[in-house]
């Protein structure tokens, strides 16, 4: 079915969304488990996103010292899947990286792979998306070395959607504009407003992963279910690999951006993001779902279109991790293994103290004050008086089994 679209602004968005990926799941998810068989994953996905701040999981209620008003507070799944329960971890993310952006310009560069690999990607998610990692890290080293001199430093953030939640594999990767030397003597800076020739780049990064891609199947490590059958045979990927390597492959950079507080504010639009913020769903009826989208084709307008909500669980559904999968890693000096020792250097070379001041480790509270602009302690009615926790709500399911685990067990005595 071809989407239905529509023109214009959709107006403010309301603080609160009216409708949400949970109500979605909530009205339709028993249709869409019945309609296929789904992975246990993503059978726990839907589960955790349903029950998100519902009494379900249970939580606390609240109660204002000056009016009496009275609300529950449910807890929250914590799933990173679910739109709902990004704010806190990302916060407390960007907060970690504060320490470590450097005072230079940073480079946005995105290494994208060609929709003919989709199909493969979806059902070897773990493997192919490492893979991705290995070839840009590869390919932004290697660069860093022949062309800068020295040992390059970046961020990766993986997002795998487009603006209609259709598969699109891509990494997002932060890159300042130079690096440390090989002997870690000196900061090598890069030209200005330039990083590395893209189309260079695109052509080593597709070699790259070709190769990677190669040894998988040679080592027996993909699998080829529904759409991917058709690599399964060494023609059949023989085929896919000659067309991939006649394909021009993706990359681009933008013009660099600087000082550390517009790097932490890009970080803060990209990390921790899920397929679809509640906020661009507007309807939820008819057993379709109305959600808005940026149309890159028509000048980057902002529309709308309708999805059916078993398709729309579907496409959603298509971006789910596997399990302890990372989606956002640190390679050159940043890596584990080397930032204790890189990273004083680069900051000292640029004229910082070594060793940045640890900043103070903010509470819950402080945090969900920057990121909604209110006062979460105070009370929602009469805005003065401070709500306490008064009782506990417990977990609907660990009352359900202690009130099972009281009952009186009945014999059959037939």
């Amino acid at each position: 079915m071809s989407p239905a679209c529509c023109h214009g602004r959709t107006g403010v968005t309301p603080q609160k969304p009216r409708w949400e990926v949970a109500d979605v799941l909530r009205l339709h998810g028993k249709a869409f488990r019945r309609s296929r068989p789904l992975p246990v994953s993503q059978l726990k996905i839907m589960s955790a996103i349903e029950r998100c701040r519902t009494a379900a999981l249970g939580g606390h209620l609240e109660q204002c010292d000056c009016c009496g008003f009275e609300k529950p507070a449910y807890n929250s799944c914590r799933n990173r899947h679910c739109p709902k329960c990004q704010g806190l971890d990302k916060a407390r993310w960007i907060e970690a990286r504060r320490v470590e952006v450097l005072p230079v310009g940073y480079f946005h560069v995105v290494f994208t792979l060609p929709h003919e690999l989709n199909a493969l990607i979806l059902s070897n998610k773990r493997l192919l998306l490492k893979i991705l990692f290995d070839a840009t890290a590869q390919t932004l080293l290697t660069f860093g070395r022949n062309n800068l001199g020295g040992k390059t430093v970046f961020i990766a953030l993986l997002h795998t959607w487009d603006q209609m939640l259709d598969a699109h594999f891509h990494l997002h990767c932060l890159v300042p504009a130079g690096a440390l030397s090989e002997d870690g003597g000196r900061w090598i800076d890069a030209p200005k407003n330039f990083l590395f020739p893209v189309r260079a780049l695109a052509g080593v990064f597709r070699g790259k992963y070709l190769d990677f891609l190669l040894q998988a199947f040679a080592g027996r490590e993909l699998v080829f279910p529904g759409q991917a059958a058709q690599f399964q045979t060494q023609t059949g990927f023989d085929d896919l690999i000659a067309r991939l390597r006649q394909k021009r492959w993706v990359v681009y950079a933008k013009p660099p951006f600087g000082g550390p507080e517009k790097v932490l504010d890009y970080l803060g639009r990209y990390t921790h993001r899920v397929a679809i913020s509640n906020n661009r769903i507007l309807n939820v009826e008819n057993a379709g779902v109305t959600f808005t989208f940026r149309d890159r084709t028509d000048d980057n307008r902002r529309k709308a279109m309708i999805l059916p909500a078993q398709e729309f669980i579907r496409r959603f559904l298509l971006h789910s991790l596997p399990s302890a999968f990372v989606r956002i890693r640190h390679f050159g000096f940043l890596a584990n293994r080397s930032k204790k020792h890189d990273l004083p250097l680069c900051r000292q070379f640029l004229g910082l103290e070594p060793q940045p001041p640890q900043p103070a480790r903010k509470s819950n509270e402080e945090l969900l004050r920057e990121l909604t602009g209110g006062d979460i302690s105070r009370c929602p009615r009469c805005r003065q008086g401070p709500i306490r926790i008064i009782a506990e709500l417990p977990n609907v399911y660990i009352r359900l089994l202690r009130d099972a685990a009281l009952r009186p067990i009945s014999y059959d005595s037939s």
